[in-house]
C-alpha cells in the first residue's frame, strides 16, 4: 500500500489545489427579472398568442444565465421551456402544483444547475396555500441555490411578485423573504432577491430593504435605458413607474457591471407591460 500512498495524495492535493483556483476566479453572470404579462383575451392585439415569439426571441437574444418570470401562467411556461431549449425552470403555481400564476426561475443548464429550491407562500402559513395579510391574490416566493460550473461558485436566487394592492401584505412578505434567506444562507454566500415588488423607490417598502440588500441600478458601473419598468403596453406614453427590482446581499463578493432597463418593440408593441431588468454581475 505504501508504493501508492504517495501519487493519491498527490493527486488528491492537487484537485484541491484546482478546486481552490476555479473558485477564487472572478465569475461572470447576467441575470434577468421579467413581469412576462399573465395571458387574457382582454388584451387583445396585446394578448399573449401575439408576443410570446418575440417575448422569448428577446430573452434568447440577451441570453441571461438566469432569469425570474413574474405572472408566467401554465400554459405561458410551457411555451417558454419550448421555445428556451437550454434553459430549465423551478417553481409551482400559486395555486399549487401546475396551477395558477408562477414566480419561476429560468437557468441555463449548460453554465449552472441547482443545488436545492423550494417555493413558499407570502403569508402566515408559507408551506400551505395561502393568501396573507390584507394582499388581494396569493403570493409567492420561489429560490434555488445554484452552482456555476465554471468556476463553482454559488448563489443564492429569491423570485418573488408582491401583491398590488395590500401594502401590509407587501411588507411582511418582503421581511419573511429575509427571514428565509438567514435561515438558509448560513454560509454567507451571494444573494440576489429579484422581481415585481410592486412600489416604486422612494417607498417605506425600499426604503426599509436597502437597510440588508442593495438596488442593483445603485451600484452600477454602467446604467442603460429609461428609469421606468412599468410600460402597461403604452407605447407612446413615457415609461416613469419603476417596481421592478435585483437586488444584492451587501457584499464585497458582488460587483455590478451593468444594469439595463430593456424597452424593446416591434411595430411600436411592446412584448410585456413591463420592461425585463438586465444585471451583468461579477462575482468574486
Amino acid at each position: 500500500m505504501k508504493y501508492y500512498l504517495v501519487p493519491i495524495v498527490v493527486l488528491f492535493m492537487s484537485f484541491l489545489s484546482c478546486n481552490s483556483e476555479k473558485q477564487s476566479t472572478p465569475q461572470n453572470l447576467n441575470v434577468m427579472t421579467y413581469n412576462i404579462r399573465l395571458d387574457v383575451a382582454s388584451d387583445g392585439e396585446n394578448a399573449w398568442s401575439n408576443r410570446k415569439d418575440f417575448l422569448s426571441s428577446q430573452i434568447l437574444f440577451y441570453s441571461p444565465d438566469i432569469f425570474g418570470v413574474q405572472e408566467a401562467r401554465p400554459n405561458q411556461m410551457s411555451d417558454l421551456k419550448n421555445a428556451l431549449k437550454n434553459y430549465k425552470a423551478i417553481g409551482k403555481g400559486r395555486d399549487g402544483d401546475n396551477k395558477g400564476e408562477y414566480s419561476a426561475i429560468f437557468y441555463n443548464a449548460e453554465k449552472v444547475s441547482v443545488e436545492q429550491e423550494n417555493t413558499f407562500w407570502l403569508s402566515e402559513t408559507p408551506t400551505e396555500i395561502s393568501k396573507g395579510w390584507d394582499a388581494a391574490y396569493p403570493r409567492i416566493c420561489t429560490y434555488g441555490l445554484f452552482t456555476i460550473h465554471e468556476t463553482n461558485k454559488k448563489i443564492w436566487v429569491f423570485n418573488t411578485h408582491l401583491d398590488h394592492i395590500g401594502n401590509q401584505a407587501r411588507l411582511n412578505g418582503i421581511q419573511l423573504i429575509l427571514k428565509k434567506i438567514s435561515d438558509l444562507n448560513t454560509d454567507d454566500l451571494p444573494v440576489i432577491v429579484m422581481g415585481d415588488f410592486n412600489v416604486e423607490p422612494s417607498s417605506e417598502l425600499i426604503t426599509n430593504l436597502k437597510q440588508t440588500l442593495d438596488d442593483s441600478k445603485e451600484k452600477a458601473k454602467n446604467i442603460f435605458g429609461s428609469n421606468g419598468t412599468f410600460n402597461d403596453f403604452k407605447f407612446n406614453e413615457l415609461v416613469t413607474k419603476r417596481i421592478d427590482y435585483i437586488m444584492l446581499s451587501k457584499s464585497s463578493k458582488i460587483e455590478v457591471e451593468k444594469y439595463g432597463v430593456l424597452s424593446s418593440s416591434i411595430d411600436l408593441k411592446y412584448p410585456s407591460d413591463h420592461f425585463p431588468v438586465l444585471v451583468s454581475l461579477t462575482l468574486k
